[in-house]
């Protein structure tokens, strides 16, 4: 529980019948909303964890807010990213997000830092605020903001989703367990695939984006007990929750400085392996697979490694579906050595870095073909307009 001076906090008329609500749970009261109003969070993202819980957190009379993130708001954004709406397409996502909290509370001190958090930069923005709410979707910040928030002595409150299933918990609070605790060492790079590649059901993040606010009041006013030390599981197919006890390692690093996350993560050795692959597989333009159609060479196939059902959403004409966890399995390889038979091989993905990933294990098989460069959304945006774009 963070400990202002209570008597130098005031509610004035509007915060009695604004947080009415609140101030008559004897868990929260005058003492919780003058807790709320003197609190600072900074909020890492503005996605889909950080929409739902900025505005509950305004919503709640947190008297300041503050907000990292470089983005703009992107269509596919609002299937989930509630704070944003369609007229703030393509505009910074926290100015976006500025305007939507002040609707609810213009009350609320809104800082803006519309920049990649990194460890040159990251211990001067989260120095100022009292809680700092984890609402980003790649490794590299999930460490560096652990790591900020252990050497600042900072709670740290933390979300993740991937699909149908979310996790919540508490790092760093009252001598429990941290984020290294969880994930001593990061996943190697691709190994888990980002919302854009493995999707995810709108709702899910409002679930845990909610969580994490409510975490974030009950830290402030002391109200309750928090996830730290407990794992909160959430799966929404099944509609169930669970728990994982989570403990201080005794014997994890001490954490004395900030590092380069992205060489922890891999992140350069692993693009690095990605260059030098896609320099041994040949590629080829939407604008010259269009041009080979148009001319009748009917000496080529097209593979589509994608899954199912996003062959479904669209597709090149006459290309013919192999999704990549079959080749990876073996039983693709020989679908596509049948396909081929003395063709040209020419594969495509989304973007061009599964059916690189594609070509190479074909390459290994003996089969050489040639990737497209950008995959189905280079064809859309280059040739074919009517073409989805997902």
């Amino acid at each position: 529980m963070l400990n202002p001076n209570l008597d130098e906090i005031q509610l004035n008329s509007d915060d009695y019948e604004r947080y009415s609500r609140h101030l008559i749970l004897p868990e929260i009261g005058v003492e919780g909303q003058k807790r709320l109003k003197s609190a600072s969070v900074l909020c890492i993202g503005t996605g889909g964890l950080g929409a739902p819980l900025l505005l509950y957190l305004a919503a709640a009379g947190v008297g300041r807010i503050g907000i990292v993130d470089f983005d703009v708001v992107d269509t596919s954004n609002l299937q989930r990213q509630v704070i944003h709406g369609t007229s703030w397409v393509n505009k910074p996502k926290i100015e976006s997000a500025k305007n939507r909290i002040l609707e609810i509370n213009p009350f609320c001190q809104v800082d803006l830092y519309n920049t990649r958090l990194s460890a040159e930069n990251a211990l001067d923005i989260l120095k100022p605020y009292d809680i700092v709410v984890d609402g980003t979707d790649n490794f590299p910040t999930r460490y560096l903001v652990n790591d900020a928030c252990v050497l600042l002595d900072k709670p740290n409150v933390y979300g993740s989703i991937y699909r149908f299933e979310g996790q919540a918990t508490v790092f760093n609070y009252q001598g429990g367990p941290n984020y290294r605790d969880l994930y001593p060492e990061p996943p190697p790079p691709g190994m888990v695939p980002s919302c854009a590649e493995g999707g995810v059901l709108g709702i899910l993040p409002g679930i845990i984006g909610v969580i994490q606010a409510t975490e974030t009041v009950k830290i402030i006013t002391g109200a309750g007990t928090t996830l730290s030390g407990r794992l909160l599981l959430y799966n929404a197919l099944d509609m169930k929750f669970r728990e994982l006890k989570l403990r201080p390692n005794p014997v994890r690093p001490v954490i004395e400085e900030l590092i380069d996350y992205e060489q922890f993560c891999g992140i350069p050795q692993a693009k690095a392996a990605e260059a030098q692959q896609q320099m041994e597989i040949s590629e080829m333009t939407a604008t010259e697979l269009k041009q080979l159609m148009d001319s009748g060479a009917n000496d080529f196939v097209l593979i589509d490694v994608r899954n199912p059902n996003e062959y479904e959403i669209a597709q090149i004409p006459g290309s013919v579906l192999v999704p990549l966890p079959d080749i990876e399995q073996g039983k693709g390889v020989e679908k596509v050595k049948e396909l081929v038979n003395g063709h040209r091989l020419i594969a495509h993905c989304k973007m061009g870095g599964r059916s690189a990933k594609a070509l190479g294990i074909l390459k290994e098989a003996g089969i050489e073909g040639t990737n497209l460069k950008g995959g189905i959304t280079a064809w859309s945006q280059e040739v074919d307009p009517s073409v989805p774009q997902y």
